[in-house]
């Protein structure tokens, strides 16, 4: 049967390169709406708890996951089993049990934990006796191919606390595009930060915050470090201390240690910018409740029908986790059931997944639902360092992440193709559906580094996430309203399912996805990142 369906699939196919358009014969599997409004009632209902993170609620959401997997006709992708291991450190900072704190000029400062700062361990020990001086390093970025732009300049970090600015250098006018000009690049991401500091062996980090630079507020970075964190286990570790203070408290340190902020700031906006020590120190003695736990990403495969393409495999993925149950429950709701965040994508995976078994491509295909999205794409990025296919025999990884819950569009979001030869394919894509790209938009706040399409991506996978568009079929103003209402229930507790919802945006974004992993599928060669994109180095390794 797989035979038959093949033959008349490459019948209706015009693709004599990666680039060309496909035709509508090329897409025969059709996602139904039944499907999706089913899975994406229960995944985001309150029997699953919000599906947070070692939470009895991701338990649940795995099972589920993989049980409806094995319904659907996928393949187990990891010897005889749906469930890849993922195994995370839970770390929450105890700060009435600690004496950490900052002194400049040999005079302590007075900090309060989540109004001035907040930190945690980022190597998952629970104490650490902290002694370090404390430097200034810029942004904290190491770039080569930035012109040599380097804030280290050879200094030995080795033991220091080292405090930087978010984001990345401003383009100017002599250099507009210099990194990526208005858009952010992974060297402004706060991860970034970490990662490079622990490479040097520092004992520390504190990062800078202002709300535009973080492009949030300080709520936001309050909220988060009150809670639990999670790291993965078992990858490498960041430094002992990791945290961030606000804008209003760096004036302060950097004032009593005889130093102008604003200044350095400024001077280090320019390359020649060197590292400069503060007279200042952290001591005393830091504490975390530290945890380990496992938790799992869940994968399926339908096997490809070309004898030799088949070894290839396009990647689908979508992060099943939310924020689980928070709070205190004489207070209101406390299950962030997470609807649209992601147990939409979670659902449209599914709903693809029961169509690509019955009309399966040339290439394999891989449908994976990953865990701790929430917690810093650690599921993503435990399958990029254990992949349960060979990364350079995965052709792409096209991410859903929070569905269009507004209804169907004239128009698809596509930002980060434009790295790859699959701008070209999913344009190809949008024009056989009658559909156009959304206009790209400068990235200001680092969007594709911040979704689980960028742990392939960083693995050298041309990998992108597919988001809804905006130029609704309907009542523009009123999809507009209903678009904007949702940014005040994003990561709250009433981000919930309501059965009046409109899900044709919902079919339209799956089948879009579904479709041009189709063409990438069927395609002779696969994607290739663009000459000169920084993904493009891992993948020629």
């Amino acid at each position: 049967m797989h035979n038959t369906i093949h033959t008349v699939i490459a019948a209706g196919i015009v693709l004599g390169s990666a680039a060309h358009a496909a035709t509508p014969a090329a897409f025969p599997a059709v996602v139904h709406e039944a499907p999706l409004r089913a899975h994406l009632a229960f995944l985001s209902s309150d029997a699953l708890e919000g599906r947070g993170t070692g939470q009895r609620g991701g338990e649940l959401t795995v099972t589920y996951l993989e049980t409806q997997a094995m319904a659907a006709g996928l393949l187990p992708a990891n010897k005889g089993s749906y469930r890849q291991s993922v195994r995370i450190a839970g770390v929450k900072a105890l700060p009435q049990q600690s004496f950490v704190g900052l002194n400049a000029n040999g005079k302590p400062l007075l900090l309060a934990f989540g109004k001035d700062w907040v930190w945690a361990p980022g190597d998952a020990v629970a104490e650490h006796n902290m002694d370090a001086e404390l430097l200034f390093v810029g942004y904290g970025i190491s770039a080569p191919e930035e012109g040599g732009w380097d804030d280290y300049k050879g200094v030995d970090v080795k033991g220091k606390v080292l405090v930087m600015m978010v984001n990345d250098p401003a383009p100017t006018a002599a250099e507009p595009a210099r990194f990526n000009g208005k858009g952010l690049t992974y060297y402004g991401r706060w991860t970034y930060k970490f990662e490079e500091a622990a490479r040097r062996g520092a004992a520390g980090v504190l990062l800078i915050h202002t709300d535009a630079s973080a492009s949030y507020g300080w709520s936001v970075v309050q909220n988060s470090w009150n809670a639990e964190r999670f790291q993965l286990a078992d990858a490498d570790l960041g430094t002992g201390m990791q945290g961030w203070i606000t804008d209003a408290t760096a004036r302060t340190l950097f004032s009593a240690a005889g130093q102008d902020l604003d200044k350095l700031r400024a001077a280090a906006e320019d390359k020649s910018f060197k590292p400069v020590p503060l007279n200042a120190r952290m001591t005393g003695l830091s504490r975390a409740a530290v945890r380990k736990l496992e938790q799992f990403n869940v994968a399926g495969i339908v096997p490809g029908t070309d004898p030799k393409l088949k070894d290839e495999v396009v990647i689908y993925s979508a992060h099943w986790d939310h924020l689980g149950m928070q709070g205190d429950p004489t207070k209101g709701d406390t299950i962030f059931n997470g609807a649209v965040d992601n147990a939409s994508g979670s659902a449209g995976l599914l709903a693809m997944a029961q169509e690509a078994v019955r009309h399966p491509a040339r290439r394999s295909q891989m449908f994976l639902w990953v865990a701790a999205e929430e917690q810093g794409l650690l599921g993503s990025a435990a399958y990029a360092a254990r992949p349960l296919w060979p990364l350079e025999k995965t052709a792409a990884a096209l991410n859903l992440d929070s569905l269009n819950f507004v209804g169907a569009a004239r128009d698809i979001g596509v930002q980060g193709s434009e790295r790859s030869s699959l701008e070209a394919m999913a344009a190809a894509t949008a024009k056989a559906m009658k559909m156009t790209v959304a206009p790209a938009r400068p990235d200001l706040a680092g969007g594709y580094f911040r979704s689980d399409h960028f742990s392939f991506a960083k693995a050298g996978v041309p990998a992108f996430s597919i988001s809804g568009g905006h130029a609704w079929l309907k009542d523009k103003d009123a999809g507009d309203a209903k678009r904007k209402a949702y940014s005040a229930r994003y990561h709250q507790a009433d981000d919930e399912y309501d059965p009046n919802w409109d899900l044709s945006g919902m079919v339209q974004q799956a089948q879009y996805t579904l479709n041009l992993g189709r063409m990438v599928a069927d395609a002779p060669q696969m994607p290739t990142w663009k000459a000169g994109d920084q993904f493009a180095k891992a993948r020629s390794k």
